[in-house]
């Protein structure tokens, strides 16, 4: 069966050892980082990308669904196949299901290797505020917006040298106030996107296919979906 992947360079550590570790042989068409604050960007860019595809089966999309990036791309003469998950540390967490647990047991506002180096995140915001109004003007800011956050949760996927990394995260525990901890992270997801069986935990599209919300959230998910997007902005869902 001929497959190709379409994945974001955020996850390029764990992408990486997961094709090693399954022996998987699918070339890999890499997103850049950095697009994930303009969905629209994003979406149109992952689109292009699969508009040049041809001659496969399948595309494996190495992607959360982003703020919902993937809703409106257009799969061609293949499927299309991703993971039921809303980003990235979901996927390196092994679920939604885990990203809550360990959210309701402390506030945790969670960092990957992949997104402090490649993304546009809240250190390097922190450091612009720094540089633009001042320390003490910066740290009165992020206190408030950091108010529901206890914790900096470094997700460890084992896929990156942990010790180098940690010194750069160290850093970052301590300008945003902080306390930093170890989150024991899972290329499982990622392995068995490559590998299957795409059961339940993934969306499968079929050929010349649009995607859509009834895709990623279900038909009986999508009003509570609605409702918290209303709910977020004070308005009315009815």
């Amino acid at each position: 069966m001929n497959t190709v992947i379409v994945a974001c360079r955020t996850i390029t550590d764990e992408l990486n050892m997961a094709i090693k570790e399954t022996s998987c042989k699918y070339p890999v068409l890499w997103i850049e980082s950095g697009l994930h604050t303009d969905t629209d960007s994003l979406r149109k860019r992952i689109q292009e990308e699969l508009d040049h595809i041809s001659n496969v089966e399948q595309v494996l999309l190495a992607f959360g669904y982003c703020g919902n990036a993937l809703i409106g791309l257009k799969s061609s003469n293949y499927r299309m196949i991703f993971p039921k998950v809303d980003d990235c540390v979901s996927l390196l967490l092994g679920s939604c299901e885990r990203r809550k647990e360990i959210s309701e047991e402390e506030g945790t506002y969670f960092l990957t290797k992949g997104w402090l180096d490649f993304e546009s995140n809240i250190w390097s915001e922190y450091k612009e505020t720094v540089r633009r109004h001042g320390k003490d003007r910066a740290d009165r800011v992020y206190n408030i917006i950091l108010k529901n956050y206890k914790r900096l949760g470094v997700i460890n996927t084992n896929a990156f040298q942990l010790k180098a990394f940690l010194k750069k995260t160290d850093e970052v525990a301590k300008d945003l106030k902080l306390k930093q901890e170890i989150i024991p992270g899972t290329l499982r997801y990622i392995k068995k996107l490559l590998t299957g069986p795409w059961d339940d935990e993934f969306v499968v599209i079929n050929p010349n296919e649009t995607i859509t919300l009834e895709h990623v959230y279900g038909n009986a998910e999508i009003g509570q979906h609605c409702k918290d997007i209303c709910d977020n902005f004070n308005l009315d869902s009815r």
